[in-house]
């Protein structure tokens, strides 16, 4: 009965999920009611100017905002490209990533450097509102941004690359890594015209810098600083902003109309357990429910509880870069632990199943981690 019954809540999910994903209604177009003027940070933002319908003026420019608040992984760097995708399709004069961010995956990154870098809208990143970071990968695509904004009372650097569990690295791993990713700092920097001895040095150093000390630099690691979206365009609006493969384009911000663009259901749920952290402990605690459930058959709440968890471990995995050969240990030092239940092995099993489980957990790499030492 126990089985029967999770493995409809898992289907349930699953075909729930799909729907999400299959479904979920994109924005409405450009000028439908569904389009919202300028959100702030829990201010009043000041009106745009409207046509006598309500609707924009003629003429005025599309900005496509998104707010990214996550670690950097990718169900993160599928929600920006497709983001991208739509300015792109939209012929949108300016593309804003409100970015907070402790840092994220090195594949991640730069697969949304290389989308940004041959975008035709261009893009802006603004690191807001105050007090928020964009540490580690964040700096990264910071400086690989068209326009690099921040909110004063941020930062942002800190790009040393570590392990995704925060162990250290091999001296020579280590090296390797922070070369070539010190390489691919001075790389963007030198294209964008920014300054490429501090790019070098918040990878190679962990150096992070301030609002104002990324704006005082010379050259400078930014190009903005505004308390907020509506200040960035009005700053933006007349500015000649020179792309990746060297052509300009004069940025028209006045009067622009703001398209938002959110997380779909099946994003915003990956996103929630794609941390490593996380998804581990989703399949720690289904394999402990089920577990449960088989010392006490028809208690029915841990088996549903247990599938539920390994269900969202399961698409977590789906997303994340998992070292297989740890997992496997993992579930097989499970086996071993409900094996325990039906042989009689004075332990054994359990000192079996214990050792490859915690060894795989403490060592299992879920790819490198840019992010900030905390």
């Amino acid at each position: 009965m126990t089985i029967r019954l999770v493995r409809r809540l898992g289907a349930c999910l699953t075909l729930a999920l799909g729907l999400a994903s299959a479904f979920d209604s994109p924005r409405a177009a450009p000028g439908s009611p569904g389009v919202q003027s300028v959100p702030s940070f829990g201010q009043t933002s000041p009106a745009l100017p409207q046509g006598a319908n309500g609707s924009p003026p003629p003429g005025a420019s599309l900005v496509y905002a998104a707010v990214v608040d996550s670690i950097i992984h990718p169900v993160s760097a599928e929600y920006m490209i497709e983001t991208l995708d739509r300015a792109d399709r939209a012929g949108a004069a300016l593309v804003v990533f409100t970015l907070r961010t402790p840092g994220g995956l090195v594949d991640s990154t730069r697969a949304i450097v290389s989308r940004m870098i041959v975008a035709t809208t261009p893009v802006a990143i603004y690191v807001a509102p105050a007090g928020a970071r964009a540490a580690s990968a964040g700096f990264i695509l910071t400086i690989a941004a068209d326009v690099a904004a921040m909110a004063p009372g941020t930062h942002i650097g800190a790009a040393h690359p570590v392990e995704g569990g925060g162990q250290k690295m091999d001296e020579t791993l280590a090296k390797k890594a922070a070369e070539d990713m010190a390489a691919y700092a001075r790389t963007i920097a030198a294209r964008r015209h920014r300054n490429v001895t501090l790019a070098e040095q918040a990878v190679s150093e962990s150096r992070a810098f301030t609002d104002q000390e990324a704006r005082g630099a010379s050259p400078a690691l930014i190009d903005i600083v505004a308390p907020d979206l509506p200040d960035l365009l009005r700053q933006l609006d007349g500015r000649t902003v020179m792309r990746f493969d060297g052509t300009t384009v004069v940025m028209k911000t006045t009067d622009a109309e703001i398209v938002p663009v959110d997380m779909n259901l099946r994003q915003r749920v990956l996103s929630a357990v794609a941390h490593p952290n996380i998804a581990y402990l989703l399949l720690s605690l289904g394999t402990l429910a089920l577990t449960i459930e088989l010392w006490n058959p028809g208690a029915i709440l841990p088996g549903v509880v247990g599938g539920l968890c390994l269900l969202l471990a399961f698409f977590a995995f789906s997303v994340l870069p998992v070292n297989y050969a740890a997992l496997l240990l993992i579930l097989f030092g499970f086996l071993l632990l409900g094996l325990e239940i039906k042989v009689t092995s004075h332990g054994l099993l359990t000192a079996g199943g214990c050792r490859p489980t915690v060894k795989s957990g403490r060592h299992a790499r879920l790819n490198r981690f840019l992010r900030a030492a905390t």
